[in-house]
């Protein structure tokens, strides 16, 4: 790789994960050191016009560039998202649709949930050899495809091996001409609309059926999640319940550093939030979800 190379990014975001994305806009943007220019795509489920302006003013390094796309325009028009059951908004499946929003000459692309922190500057994982693999992850807490939490409740009906190690799809690593050869976003799409009722977590459900055995595993400082007490890792993800919420209730130290980052943007000072608000949006995720699948359903067909 050249000094030249442009490292390029992709995430997603509404107006409830803007103060999330904002900590983690911040944490790339003071842990980049390398010589490398960023690409970032920001796929835009339906942000205010305040909203993405502070996160734009998020950004001072001039090495890195903010790229805008309506979440509307990041999904093929010739591809339905399943109406299944999980609480998770339509926007967890836009990490499938990356290589086709994002420009067609670039051959790799990582691929980052908005509620991370980056600890670690983006270019050691992004000259991480894929190895001839089609993605690079990091394992997720079940560990196992046969963890009755989390995991592959159908595996043996799959044919899947119980040990097979099962990874989690926050952050993604993508060989993008691969990807598209093997019609990856496909095979996904229609193993979770076949496997509706186990696809509790529906994107990293399908990816993970599909790509049994198949992915490379990266170290797993890439993906600490709270509960976890690493005193040094290289990527924080905030699963479950989030720092902006009142009843955090995990590792202290990186709820300290997640507001360290954020009290750098136009978000300084926020006050955590009650439990209402998360359970609000679960609810609306779900009848979103069933509301627009069945609508990209009906314009399809038509």
């Amino acid at each position: 790789m050249t000094t030249q190379e442009t490292i390029t990014l992709a995430v997603v975001c509404n107006n409830h994960f803007a103060v999330l994305l904002a900590a983690l806009l911040k944490s790339l943007d003071l842990n980049h050191k390398s010589p490398e220019n960023i690409t970032l795509y920001i796929v835009d489920d339906d942000l205010s016009d305040s909203n993405r302006a502070k996160l734009t003013r998020c950004v001072t390094s001039a090495n890195i560039t903010l790229r805008w796309i309506k979440m509307q325009d990041a999904i093929p028009r010739n591809m339905i998202i399943p109406m299944d059951n999980s609480s998770f908004p339509i926007s967890a499946y836009i990490r499938l649709f990356a290589p086709y929003f994002v420009d067609s000459k670039v051959e790799k692309i990582i691929y980052l949930d908005a509620d991370m922190l980056l600890l670690e500057d983006i270019s050691v994982l992004w000259n991480i050899d894929l190895q001839g693999h089609v993605l690079a992850a990091a394992i997720d807490r079940t560990e196992k495809v046969s963890n009755p939490w989390g995991g592959i409740k159908n595996y043996k009906e799959l044919g899947l091996d119980p040990e097979s190690k099962y990874f989690n799809s926050g952050l993604l690593v993508i060989d993008m001409p691969l990807w598209r050869k093997l019609d990856i976003t496909n095979k996904v799409l229609q193993c979770v609309s076949d496997n509706k009722a186990y696809a509790s977590f529906p994107d990293q459900y399908g990816l993970n059926v599909v790509l049994a055995n198949k992915w490379l595993e990266l170290d797993p400082l890439w993906n600490c999640v709270p509960m976890a007490t690493v005193e040094k890792p290289f990527l924080i993800h905030f699963i479950g319940r989030k720092p902006i919420f009142k009843l955090y209730e995990h590792n202290p130290a990186y709820k300290e550093l997640f507001f360290h980052y954020l009290n750098q943007t136009e978000w300084r000072g926020y006050r955590p939030r009650r439990e209402s608000s998360r359970l609000l949006r679960k609810a609306y995720n779900l009848l979103n979800k069933k509301a627009t699948s069945f609508l990209r359903f009906i314009k399809v067909r038509h």
